[in-house]
């Protein structure tokens, strides 16, 4: 079965890789290398460097317009999507004779949309779970050909439930394209009523707002890790990494604690455990206590 393989962050790799173990993938396609890190060097992504270790043959076409005419010369039975970043266009959805199938991190059709792990935790879900499902012209609309779920435990981040959806969607994806090549799994259609989004992460969300109650703070830090900051009173910047929910009460932003690292929320209190200090540093919140005397937090 000859595969073209779209994708390019971290999550797509492991599906990737055990594609390769069972299916001719003839082609990788992912998104073109980027400027990162302190120097901005090019860097290409993790599925690029995973296909040229397995000598897959990489493309990168930075327009929508160059990706037809690449699947048209390779001639794929099947193209098989896992976080690629971008809309394909309608003529490379119908093109191959088993279509395209998407492996997609949630339950749909619940979270459809590019930021599916990030909003379940930020929501305070349980569950969620991978569905794997046949491509249309929508946004995650296509029927569904099987689905996994996976409990979302208090002490998930963004990448600790990132890469168990990865491996474990890897694994689904391999089994559900067996079945669905001979014949063996017939499309579900989506109950698309219970429809739920998952739109992009923007910019100033990262921001923690102190007003939230305690538990939306804590799942929002958990669901955006590594990246969700606060400032001092003097504009200084914290990164928070991990905190737990606390009985207590005070003012929005006020530290209530002069040896731990405890702050009031818009109903409850959290208490800071792992931070990066403004010089950079990874810290615990009572060593960062020790060291820094601030009143509130903006």
């Amino acid at each position: 079965m000859r595969l073209i393989f779209f994708g390019t962050p971290e999550f797509a790799v492991p599906s990737l890789k055990r594609l390769s173990e069972e299916f001719d993938v003839i082609a990788l396609i992912c998104q073109p290398d980027k400027p990162a890190g302190r120097g901005q060097r090019l860097t290409p992504p993790p599925s690029k460097v995973l296909a040229q270790s397995l000598g897959i043959e990489v493309f990168q076409p930075e327009k929508k317009s160059q990706i037809m005419p690449i699947v048209e010369s390779l001639k794929p039975e099947g193209i098989v999507v896992v976080a690629y970043g971008r809309i394909l266009p309608p003529e490379v959805i119908n093109y191959p004779k088993y279509g395209c199938i998407n492996l997609h991190a949630s339950l749909l059709p619940l979270y459809r949309g590019s930021a599916p792990i990030q909003r379940a935790i930020m929501a305070g879900e349980s569950i969620t779970g991978n569905t794997v499902m046949l491509m249309d012209e929508g946004m995650d609309t296509g029927p569904i050909l099987s689905q996994e779920e996976e409990p979302i435990y208090e002490e998930d981040n963004f990448r600790t439930l990132s890469e168990r959806l990865s491996l474990k969607g890897a694994e689904l994806l391999v089994s559900t394209l067996k079945d669905w090549f001979s014949g063996k799994v017939q499309p579900k259609a989506q109950e698309k009523e219970r429809a739920t989004y998952a739109p992009p992460i923007q910019r100033e969300e990262y921001r923690i707002c102190w007003k939230a109650s305690a538990k939306s703070v804590r799942d929002r830090i958990r669901g955006l890790y590594p990246n969700c900051y606060t400032l001092t009173e003097g504009g200084e910047r914290l990164k928070v990494l991990r905190v737990k929910v606390l009985d207590a009460e005070g003012q929005p932003g006020e530290l209530l604690d002069d040896k731990r690292f405890i702050v009031a929320c818009g109903g409850g209190a959290v208490e800071v455990l792992e931070l990066i200090s403004p010089k950079g540093k990874f810290m615990s919140g009572e060593d960062f206590m020790r060291g820094y005397r601030i009143e509130r937090l903006l």
